[in-house]
Order: C-alpha cells, then structure tokens, then sequence
C-alpha cells in the first residue's frame, strides 16, 4: 500500500511539472530593432511576470497549459497583448515587437521634422531639435492664446526680451544672442526677419500650430543668413480625413479677450485650412504709475489655405496669411482720453501683414521627391510717438526648388534658392532714410548617412551670394551614436552669417530715433561659427514604473566683428564694427521624470555671453546667466489637467551698466475635459513679480519718460481662464 501511494504521488508530481511551461521571448523597438531593456511581460490575471534583460529577453516560468494572454508594455510604448496556446510546438523566443506611443506631444519619437530638411523621426535626427507639440502646444495655448511668447520663453534656454515699457513689443533670445540672430520661418518659408520681425512675436498665435520646432546654432547652412542663434520653424496644421473644428474662447483678468477658430477637412482631392481670430486687450497699469503695462490692442487674423491633391503622387497647397493690429500704449489718462499739456505721451504701432505660400509637391518614385514653393510677403509698419513718426513697408519674396533621394541608408537633399528684401523707408522728416533692397541667391545640399546601425552623420554645404555683402561658404555637419539603449549622443556644428539692417533690439528700444543708415560700404556681414555637443540618458527605476530622461547640452557660438549701435558726438547712433567679437558659451539641462499620471520637467540653464572690443571684455547686457524652470503636471487623459510652474532668473546687467534683480515666477493651469468641450483656468505670475517694484522704470517727466530696460515682467498678476469647443 504504502508503494502504491508514493507511486501515485510521483506520478501526480510529473503531471503537475509536465502541466507548467516555460515561456521566452525577446522585445524589441519596433522601429530600430533595438531590445528594449526592463520592459516586462505578466500573464492576465496573475502575478506572474518578468523584465527583460539587456538583450530584451524575458522568461516566464511556471505557465499554465492552456490559453493564456501575455501583456507586454515598456514606458512610452503601446502595450501589446498576445494570446498562446501552451504547451508551445517549439521553444524558440518568439520576437515581440512594441510601436512607440503617439498620443501625447511628449514622446517624441515619432515626431517627424521638417525644420533639418531630411524628414526623419526626431529619435534618427543627427540635428539636434527640440519641439513643442501635442499636449504640451495645447497646454501653453490655453497660458497665452494670443501669441506665442509664452510657448518659446518657457523653453530652456530661450529668453523674451521686452523692447517697448508701454507697447509690449518683444523679441527672443536663444542662448544669449539678439533676437536678429534667430530665424522664425513658417513651414520651410522666411516670413518674420528685418522690418517684419520687430512684432512677430505678439501676432502669431497657437491654435493653428501642429508643432513648433526649434534648432539652437548655427543653421545658416540649411536656409541661409540670419540663424546664428538658431531656428525656429512654426509647423502649420494640414488636413485629415477626420474634420477638425475647433473654437477658443478667453478673457484676462487685465480685461483682454481671445476669440479663435480653426476648421480643416480632407476630402477626395481637396482639403482646406482655417484659422480666423480675433485679439484684444485693455490697457492695463497694476503698478498704478500711469503707464500701461499692457497696451490698448485690436488684432484680427485670418489665414486660409487650400490643399489640391491631383494623385497619390501630386500636391499642391496655396495659402495666405493675414493680420491688421492697432496698439497703442502711454500714459494712461491719455489713452482714456483725458490727455492734456502733462498727460500727452503715447507709443502707438500700426501694422499690417499679408503673405501667400505656394507650394508643389511630386513623388517621383518610392525613393525620389521634388518640391517648388513661392511666398510674397508685405509688412506695413508706422510707430507713432509725439512729435515723432517713422513708418515703411517691407516686401520680400522668398523661391525655393529642391530635390530629395531617400534610401533605407542614405538621404539626400538638394536645391536652389532665391530671397528678396526691401524696405522702403517714408519721407517723414529729414532725417536720412534707412531704405535697403537686398537679394541673395543660393544652392545647397544636404546628406544623411546611416553609417552603421548606432551611428548616423549629417552634412551639409550651402553657398549663398548677396547682392551687398559678397558671397558665403557654410559647410555644416552632425553626427548621431546610440551607444546603446539609455545613452545616446550628439554633435554638431556649422557657419553662419547675418547681413546687417537697422532693425535690432537695440534700435528697436528707441523707436529708431536718431538711428543712421547702415554704411554698406564700410561694414561687413556678421560672421559666425559655433557648435553643440549633448548626451541624453534614458531609463525605467523602481521595475519601470518611474521613466526618466536627462539631456545635458553644452554650446558655443562665436560672432565676429558684430555691428555695435554707437552713439555720435553729433548725438545720432550709427552702426559701426569693432575689432572684435560676441560669444557665448554656457550648458542647458533638461530633465523629465514620469511617473503614473505625474510628468515633472525640471531644466537649467547657463549663458555666459561676453561682448570683446578691443581689449576690453565686458558682459553682454540683458542676459539672465541662470534660469531654472520647474513644471509639474498631473493629467488624466482626456478629462483633467493641472500643472504648477516656476521660473527663476538671476540678475542680468543692463545697459547702463547697473545690474537688474534677481526675480521668480510661478503659475499654475488647470483644465477639465470632455467630450466634445473644456473650461481651462490659468493663474499666471502668482508672486505678482514686477519690476517696478524694485524701482523706477524711466528717468525724466511722465510727459517725456526715458525707459530703463525691461527685464522683468511688468504685467504682475493675471488670470485667465476660456472655454474650447471641439465639434
């Protein structure tokens, strides 16, 4: 008997073992290949389950017979479920292949970007290229719908620089460097550099963005002069099967109003873009110093276009975009009217923006592209102060033809173009007229290599010859090694140049008063030569369930002999050069932890910008050294979203050679969502920081004022707060 029972037993134990099995398989990225270290594999309905090894190998032990549901998931990539039927036929480790997450702005792996001309995903970009999309565009939208100062300022290592106490007039700065040594185009086309820069940034709005794309250096190579501080490119909504119908509605506590629209639809060979706005605002003084903070503006918006698909092949888009803006900023009994002999001073710019794009698209073949694209742009301008006017238009042309090979090893790029750029000064006194007709024709041509599965390269080579100032050389290259899973590697560098105007911050401050004509014949294009170099480290702590990512980026970037504003014996101001140069160098840090529904984003900042005249070394003016920007945010997809925020910004030397303080920001936004509709709330600059509470912001009467520079917010404390429809 006591046989038959162990006999019994042993046979029981054999069926057991026999009944669990052992499962293996190696998960992959889906679009390198690549094994996906710490993903994890579990068994529906159980608790077992494993991560996967350097190599992406998992093993699960113990599995039941049966069917069963594997579910596979790694942060930042779709979960994926399989179904098997154990035991297996063969024990080979089935190959598991995971897609990148593509809902959320914040994943950018499977973003494609236009601005380094070659197309690719940011993940296989040797360029490096920070965008704003998705979530994070949607949620700078509802801080500042009316422009997109607030989207670029809050980006590490960009700077807004206020030009005008009253008017509100700004610029950006990337590392450090003017705002004339960035380029804004708008989907591949120059429309916001000399005359029509100096309000681009107060009339463009998000709304009708997909993503914003920014390049920090040198990128001169890749659409000619003016990007030595980087690129901006402003990437338009295009047309889906699906309609999109999307309105905004805002009001500030400052009693300003958004009122937006966009509508865009794909039909069998049409589609079409709308975007139709409306901005205003009221002049605003917290400070109670009689002086508006925020001017008294209308602005009204309206850019359709047009989509014509002729085949599969075939495209062609035709757009316009408009803007007419009144604004007006001063003293604030005049503006409401009750100006008199004391009460007289205002600043007042009108302006007008048009422009057309045209562009060709045709395949060729599954490798082979060829593209053309026109715009002709107008900007009228005319900055009113008493007894003061300067006023002019600026038209420019920009034309591109270019063609581009793609294989699965090598991409290739190449074509002309031809940019034209006069401002016509108005006669408004007898002061020398600052008018300028430039034109620039250039080729170009751009590699990318995959020399091997972790390293790609990037080269480039443009030669562009201005009518003025001769002809530019500006060779360009960057290379990309994955060195393995987390770490990752990038460095770059180029040429650049910039042909001088009088339409710099600088001159920009003082409405152009007084400010002579570039003397073309003993002045010289700004030269420039610079390079980045980052490293970014990815991982999943605490068995994954935290993602974190740190990029750590170190440039620099050298002007030489740049154009200085200097003042006369005769009282006028003249740009003259120098011997000498304006570099800066310094770090950015970026780091972003994730973790269930919580995304923290932590980034800092280093900008040592030194102007050398001579032998003289002095630090550039108007340049936070430090900035620290802290956003926590915390969002159930697709009902609620809450973020808090903080900026810190240490003090920066002005031009008078004073130092400015030191000052923080904080804010938070919330949004709650449904359906078809959300209520957002933002609480902007909840220390009500304010630069004139550190001091006065202009010397002399409140009938003449001279302004200090602007360094600081002036608006303080503001909320505001909308409702967005999506139909």
């Amino acid at each position: 008997m006591k046989k038959l029972t162990v006999l019994s037993i042993a046979l029981l134990y054999t069926t057991i073992s026999y009944a669990q099995n052992t499962f293996k398989a190696i998960i992959k990225d889906g679009k390198t290949k690549e094994p996906l270290i710490g993903a994890t594999a579990l068994i529906s309905g159980t608790t077992r389950g494993a991560a996967a090894d350097t190599a992406g190998m998992i093993i699960l032990n113990g599995v039941p017979d049966g069917k069963q549901i594997i579910r596979y998931s790694f942060i930042g990539y779709q979960t994926k479920t399989d179904t098997i039927i154990f035991p297996l036929s063969q024990s080979v480790p089935l190959p598991v292949f995971l897609q990148a997450e593509k809902e959320e702005g914040e994943n950018l792996a499977e973003v494609v970007i236009g601005a380094t001309r070659s197309s690719r995903t940011m993940a296989n970009i040797p360029t490096r290229v920070e965008v704003i999309s998705g979530e994070e565009l949607d949620e700078k939208g509802n801080m500042k719908p009316g422009d997109i100062r607030m989207l670029l300022a809050e980006s590490t290592g960009i700077q807004t620089q206020q030009t005008s106490a009253t008017s509100g007039n700004s610029s950006i700065r990337i590392q450090g460097l003017d705002g004339k040594y960035t380029q804004i185009i708008r989907d591949g086309f120059p429309l916001y550099s000399g005359f029509s820069g100096g309000l681009g940034l107060l009339q463009i709005a998000p709304l009708d963005l997909k993503q914003v794309e920014v390049i920090k250096g040198s990128s001169s190579t890749l659409y000619g002069g003016g990007a030595i501080a980087g690129l901006v490119n402003l990437v338009s909504k295009t047309p889906t099967n699906e309609r999109q119908l999307n309105f905004l509605l805002n009001g500030t506590s400052a009693l300003g109003l958004d009122a937006s629209g966009f509508y865009s639809q794909k039909f069998n060979s049409i589609g079409v873009t709308v975007y139709a706005a409306y901005n205003h605002g009221t002049a605003y003084d917290p400070s109670d110093l009689g002086l508006s903070a925020i001017p008294r503006f209308n602005r009204y918006t309206f850019n359709p276009k047009l989509f014509f698909y002729f085949n599969d092949r075939t495209k062609l888009i035709a757009g316009i975009n408009s803007t007419i803006e009144n604004r007006i900023g001063g003293d604030m009994q005049y503006l409401k009217g009750n100006g008199d002999a004391e009460h007289s001073y205002f600043e007042e710019n009108k302006t007008g923006r048009y422009s057309s794009q045209l562009e060709l698209d045709h395949t060729i073949n599954d490798k082979e592209k060829f593209a053309v694209k026109n715009s002709l742009s107008y900007f009228g301008r005319s900055i009113n102060l008493p007894a003061y006017k300067f006023s002019g238009s600026q038209v420019s042309s920009y034309s591109e033809a270019n063609y581009a090979y793609n294989s699965s090893k090598t991409d290739w790029v190449a074509g002309v173009n031809f940019l034209t750029d006069k401002f016509t000064e108005d006669r408004n006194s007898a002061f020398a007229l600052r008018s300028y007709n430039y034109n620039t024709i250039g080729a170009f041509v751009q590699n990318t290599w995959n020399a091997t599965d972790k390293f790609t390269l990037e080269s480039g080579l443009r030669g562009d010859y201005h009518n003025k100032y001769g002809f530019f050389l500006l060779p360009r290259i960057s290379g990309l090694y994955k060195i393995n899973t987390h770490f990752s590697t990038r460095l770059g560098g180029g040429l650049g140049y910039k042909a001088p105007t009088v339409f710099t911050e600088d001159a920009e401050r003082i409405e152009f008063r007084n400010v002579l004509p570039i003397d073309v014949a003993n002045t010289k294009a700004e030269r420039s030569y610079g390079a980045n170099y980052d490293i970014t480290y990815k991982t999943g702590l605490f068995d994954n369930t935290v993602s974190l990512s740190i990029n750590q980026l170190f440039f620099y970037t050298r002007i030489e002999r740049p154009i200085l504003l200097t003042v006369l014996s005769d009282g006028n101001l003249q740009y003259q050069q120098p011997p000498g140069d304006l570099n800066t160098k310094g770090i950015e840090t970026n780091v972003k932890l994730t973790y269930n529904n919580f995304k923290l984003f932590i980034g800092y900042t280093l900008a040592d910008v030194t102007q050398h005249t001579g032998n003289n070394i002095t630090n550039y003016p108007l340049v936070s050294r430090n900035r620290l920007n802290n956003v926590l945010v915390y969002e159930i997809e697709g009902k609620l979203k809450l973020g808090a925020e903080a900026y810190y910004f240490s003090p920066q030397q002005l031009n008078d050679g004073s130092t400015g303080r030191g000052y923080w920001t904080t804010g938070f936004m919330a949004e709650k969502m449904w359906k078809r509709f959300s209520l957002f709330i933002n609480f902007e600059n909840l220390t009500d920081t304010r630069q004139t509470k550190f001091g006065p912001i202009y010397t002399g009467s409140i009938t003449d004022p001279v302004f200090k520079d602007i360094y600081a917010p002036l608006d303080g404390f503001v909320v505001n707060g909308g409702i967005k429809f999506k139909l």
